[in-house]
């Protein structure tokens, strides 16, 4: 093809792609669904050019389009790894790791059940190889994940649903990619019916192999963004070798899963990848990346409908009856995942409850696009399949394809309002009439400022004025209207607290953009919102506190990290966990002390002053849970938060500077190059203040057993010593640390936070600083209490020998013993022990012991 109609029609493509978008949104048709009608358009245009007899003079035209060297493997190694790779980068991978088990099982199980009920229905009724069956469904089972993603966009749908639902339709790629390259060799390898269970046992292999390949890329690419961490252009040109670098890895070197391998690479960077970047860069890196794959999804539906027209050039009627088959057998495997597993993922608790106009909706948007024409085109162009075999897929596929693009996809917004899927709940409906009221009265006060600052003429704002009014008070009367028919006081509360988290999240993405806060940290605190909406939205204000509780719980990987740093002696995890929980608990007090001036400007003048009320008491009570485990971790490591305060008091001059030299260069103060030298000091200068101080976990539990007032008669090698025995404990809230009815063999104390002991009906709370479980030890008894955290706490954890040893040395010890003794049965007894019969008397005419 000539390089200047190429060049030309390049340039169209992309003036197509522009078009299409805003036309798409006229029509309320999918994006994908106008990409495929355009280029089927061009190529059946290009067809009847060609063969038509009314003019010759567009052959050449006709001829150059059907020239085009479109590939599938300019599909597979150009266009898909910039989508998939995208798509990870874009997933939020601690919500997503919520709902890991119904994401993994939709993307899996879903793409099996579409490929083994397609293919064994169309062998059974049409008598093809079983191998061959197989391969067409693996072909048509993956979904488009744009237009289904679109449908929850457009709903405002429950965000979980939503995450589980993209997170399938997006690793389901990976999955049908893998099973279509497993039954492609063998059909090449031209065998009838080798066993299902052989075939399948090769999965595994391909998928182990595909991480490794991105994971190994990723890691590579990070150590290199490192070192140029200068230079923004490179480090993005790093970024954009890596999906591809996975991809040929995993599929030529190890002869495993490309797919898998990009989505093992983007999902690795987007977990790493915030805490070793900058904010800012990370930021225009997403932004890169969404241009990208904005681009590539275009190019490859547009190219890839442009062969619909050559692929159904030969079909017969039969074809038709067969592609009919196919149809249906796919809606039968897409119901049995919809009314099938989901509900029973549902019941056993491990995917949010998904009602059933919902999951109608997911069954008819399950749109097929580029992917499945891409396939099917690698099958056509395979020299070592079969001529009928490569006909047959060809025309199955893109008549599928064509099938969910032209009638499902146009109807698909009818189906939605059908089921009642875009109205507004009357709960929803209430909340937006009080929100325009409120905004009316908040416009009407700037425009009436705005007008005197103008000087405008008298009439001209009287009767503006008038009209405005008029709307202000239909606004008014219908929010009042709502107000006394539909919303309940426990219904402001949930709304007033979804707003709060709302904005709490504005805050978070605020701090981010002004490196308040690294990128990391802002995507553990938007997780931690997400939360809070959804237990708002679930179970109102229960829902909310209980989240608020979570997030600053200690985590099971915390606690493992805590078993290998105790048990194994592997202290960076959670040295590194712990000092990310300090700058955690340092962000969210400064995050949540702003939140209470957005409660009484808007939440208040919405919902009331009883609502906003309630909300500020809820809010500090977050407020003083964070600067209790603030204060905790401060008794634990003295110094470190002093250290961390200081860092963000660095980065906050910092951020002031920056912004003092943009704008003596916006008004002309200095110019483009002073401002350039200045800008390269201040990014040294900030490179050293992004380095986190490091957490010496040994010295900080030295540091914390020297500050025990029961510690205090000690020497300097006895405490040396006593450090190096007791082993720290990280327990939260609500977990049991001893049992009542089991042996006590160890004595613990309180570091930080508080318990609660629980002895025959009597409950007692101990706080910092105070011990329990040291009865028990010494009379060698079954426990008689159970202990329970009421607050994130941390302890120190002595053995009895350990204990009996430390209880001969310390004079104080033995005193509170002898104290937490008295009044109770067992005080003889522990009066009696060799312990305690040193030099210091009870009292009275006793004897020492």
């Amino acid at each position: 093809m000539d390089i200047v109609l190429l060049t030309t029609f390049t340039a169209c493509l992309f003036l197509l792609i522009a078009t299409a978008e805003p036309l798409a949104a006229r029509l309320t048709l999918p994006f994908s669904v106008m990409l495929a009608a355009v280029g089927t358009l061009i190529g059946g245009g290009a067809i009847f050019l060609l063969n038509t007899e009314l003019t010759d003079a567009f052959n050449p035209l006709a001829e150059g389009i059907l020239a085009l060297p479109i590939r599938s493997s300019v599909f597979m190694y150009v266009f898909l790894p910039t989508l998939i790779f995208q798509a990870t980068l874009e997933m939020n991978i601690r919500r997503m790791l919520d709902d890991w088990v119904p994401i993994l099982t939709l993307a899996v199980v879903a793409v099996v059940v579409a490929t083994l009920t397609i293919g064994y229905t169309l062998s059974w009724v049409s008598g093809l190889p079983l191998m061959v069956c197989l391969l067409l469904g693996s072909i048509v089972s993956t979904t488009d994940p744009s237009a289904v993603v679109s449908i929850f966009r457009s709903l405002s749908a429950p965000k979980r649903l939503a995450r589980i639902i993209e997170g399938e339709s997006l690793l389901n790629d990976a999955a049908a990619i893998a099973l279509f390259g497993l039954f492609m060799s063998y059909v090449m390898l031209g065998v009838p019916n080798p066993s299902l269970s052989e075939a399948l046992g090769q999965f595994p292999g391909l998928i182990v192999g595909g991480i490794f390949s991105g994971w190994f890329s990723a890691r590579v690419a990070l150590m290199l963004m490192g070192l140029f961490s200068r230079f923004e252009t490179a480090q993005i040109s790093v970024s954009v070798a890596v999906p591809y670098l996975a991809y040929i890895g995993a599929e030529q070197l190890l002869g495993a899963s490309g797919v898998i391998g990009v989505v093992a690479a983007g999902l690795t960077l987007n977990f790493m990848g915030p805490g070793r970047l900058s904010p800012a860069f990370w930021m225009n890196l997403k932004e890169v990346w969404g241009l990208l794959s904005h681009w590539a999804g275009a190019l490859i539906f547009i190219l890839a409908a442009l062969l619909i027209p050559r692929l159904l050039g030969d079909v017969r009627l039969a074809d038709l009856l067969l592609v009919v088959v196919v149809i249906l057998a796919a809606f039968v495997a897409r119901a049995i995942i919809l009314f099938g597993l989901l509900p029973l993922l549902t019941r056993l608790g491990l995917s949010p409850k998904i009602q059933r106009p919902y999951r109608i909706a997911i069954m008819w948007g399950g749109l097929r696009g580029a992917v499945t024409l891409a396939l099917a085109l690698a099958v056509t162009e395979s020299l070592r399949v079969p001529v009928e075999t490569k006909r047959l897929v060809g025309i199955l596929a893109t008549g599928f394809t064509l099938f969910t693009l032209i009638v499902q996809g146009t109807t698909l917004r009818g189906v939605i309002s059908l089921l009642g899927l875009d109205k507004l709940s009357p709960l929803d409906r209430a909340l937006s009439n009080q929100v325009v009221a409120v905004a009316l009265q908040t416009v009407r006060e700037g425009v009436a400022s705005a007008t005197e600052n103008y000087d405008l003429t008298r009439e001209t704002v009287r009767s503006e004025a008038k009209r405005f009014a008029a709307r202000l008070d239909a606004a008014v009367e219908r929010a009042e209207a709502e107000d006394n028919a539909e919303i309940l006081d426990r219904d402001r509360i949930t709304l007033g607290l979804i707003a709060l988290a709302g904005h709490e999240r504005e805050v978070i993405l605020q701090r981010f953009r002004e490196r308040a806060i690294s990128a990391r940290l802002s995507e553990q605190a938007l997780f931690d919102v997400d939360r809070l909406i959804e237990g708002a939205r679930s179970t109102g204000r229960t829902g909310y506190q209980r989240a608020s509780r979570s997030s600053l719980g200690y985590g099971p990987t915390f606690r493992l990290a805590a078993i290998l740093r105790n048990r194994f002696g592997i202290p960076g995890p959670l040295a590194g966990m712990t000092a990310d929980r300090f700058e955690m608990l340092l962000a969210k007090r400064l995050i949540l002390r702003d939140l209470h001036g957005f409660i009484d400007r808007r939440i208040r003048r919405i919902h009331g002053r009883r609502v906003a009320e309630l909300l500020h008491e809820l809010l500090n009570r977050r407020i003083e849970a964070v600067e209790t485990g603030l204060e905790g971790l401060r008794l634990q490591y003295p110094g470190y938060a002093e250290e961390l305060e200081r860092r963000f008091i660095r980065r906050t001059a910092l951020r002031l500077e920056e912004r003092e030299y943009n704008t003596m260069r916006d008004d002309g103060l200095i110019g483009s190059e002073v401002h350039t030298q200045l800008m390269n000091d201040l990014d040294q200068r900030r490179s050293a203040s992004e380095r986190r101080p490091k957490l010496d976990l040994t010295l900080r539990k030295n540091e914390l057993v020297r500050q025990f007032p029961l510690f205090a008669d000690l020497g300097d090698a006895e405490l040396k010593r006593l450090s190096k025995e007791v082993r720290t404990r990280y327990i939260n809230a609500g977990h049991v640390i001893t049992r009542k009815d089991t042996p006590a063999r160890t004595v613990f104390f309180v570091a930080s936070g508080a318990v609660e002991q629980l002895v025959a009906g009597q409950t007692t709370r101990l706080g910092r600083g105070e011990m329990f479980g040291q009865m028990g030890v010494l009379t060698s008894r079954i426990r008689r209490a159970e202990v329970r955290a009421i607050t994130p706490t941390s302890l120190l954890a002595l053995d009895e020998t350990g204990f009996r040893r430390l209880l001969k040395r310390s004079a104080a010890l033995r005193q509170v013993v002898r104290d937490s003794a008295a009044g109770k049965a067992s005080v003889a007894e522990v009066l009696r022990l060799p312990e305690l019969q040193v030099d210091a008397p009870l009292g009275g005419d006793d004897p020492k012991v």
